[in-house]
């Protein structure tokens, strides 16, 4: 099961139209409907703030909506110790949402699709890792792929 990151989803809103890959569009919305993907609040909300009409098209096929609790919460503040993030002093690394992003997938036991960049070489400084670097460097690690990637997997044909 998926979690998918706010770029992941824009990503594919932007680069695949509905109108000309609606059969792309059917499968996504049949994976929400049997939860096989879902969407943490805070990645909704940016979509739905970023792309209006995507959040739109994600509150019709009623995408599965994961809210932060307890364990979420602990678990973000567990990776912004692990990035060395001190306050609010994020810089050009994940911010909080990110943070909440990656907590969500770990705790509900969910691989990630993000379309964050992914850094090949990564900065000395931790708090300038990106989501695909801050979840390999998480122990145990949590499977970040890109949307491409999430498409070749399934193996599904449109």
């Amino acid at each position: 099961m998926w979690a998918l990151d706010a770029s992941s989803i824009i990503y594919a809103w932007d680069n695949y139209p509905k109108d000309q890959f609606p059969k792309l569009w059917n499968w996504l919305g049949g994976l929400a409907f049997i939860g096989e993907i879902s969407i943490p609040s805070v990645a909704h909300q940016e979509v739905s703030h970023k792309t209006p009409e995507c959040g739109k098209w994600l509150d019709e096929i009623e995408i599965p909506i994961l809210h932060p609790n307890t364990k979420i919460l602990l678990c973000a503040t567990r990776l912004k110790e692990m990035l060395e993030i001190q306050g609010d002093k994020y810089g050009a690394g994940v911010g909080e949402n990110d943070l909440i992003i990656i907590a969500t997938a770990e705790s509900n036991g969910l691989n990630l699709i993000s379309n964050e960049k992914v850094q090949f070489d990564l900065p000395k400084v931790l708090s300038k890792y990106k989501i695909p670097a801050v979840c390999s460097k998480k122990k145990p690690p949590t499977i970040c792929i890109d949307f491409l990637e999430f498409i070749k997997r399934s193996k599904s044909t449109f």
